[in-house]
């Protein structure tokens, strides 16, 4: 089973941009749906984003349409999340996660594997 590791969060200012790099092992990564998700202090875990395994087809929450941007290279598997016009509000733990099936949409539940997260902080 793929294992994942996030990287590249931090603290950025309001407006800003950050790159989350989301490391997968294993030799199937192709094979995967993967998503991100992010969890603010206090709340439930939500849907940012998702991908379907050969990148064609994108799937994004309303909240961040337009500012954040999901993409993967599966020769080197990984999947990006590059997020600009950051707002106070997207500050939270990112979480990468990996559906071994074809569903990329919303619900958490239909994730498998997920990694240990990477915090984002967006300071005013």
């Amino acid at each position: 089973q793929v294992q994942l590791v996030e990287s590249g969060g931090g603290l950025v200012q309001a407006g800003g941009s950050l790159r989350l790099s989301c490391a997968a092992s294993g030799r199937t990564f192709s094979n995967y749906a993967m998503a991100w998700f992010r969890q603010a202090q206090g709340k439930e875990r939500e849907f940012v984003a998702a991908i379907s395994r050969s990148g064609d087809n994108t799937n994004y929450a309303n909240s961040v349409k337009g500012r954040l941007t999901i993409s993967r290279d599966n020769a080197y598997n990984a999947v990006y999340l590059q997020m600009n016009s950051l707002k106070l509000e997207d500050t939270a733990v990112y979480y990468c996660a990996a559906n071994s099936g074809t569903y990329f949409g919303s619900d958490k539940n239909g994730y498998e594997r997920w990694g240990r997260g990477t915090q984002v902080t967006v300071s005013s």
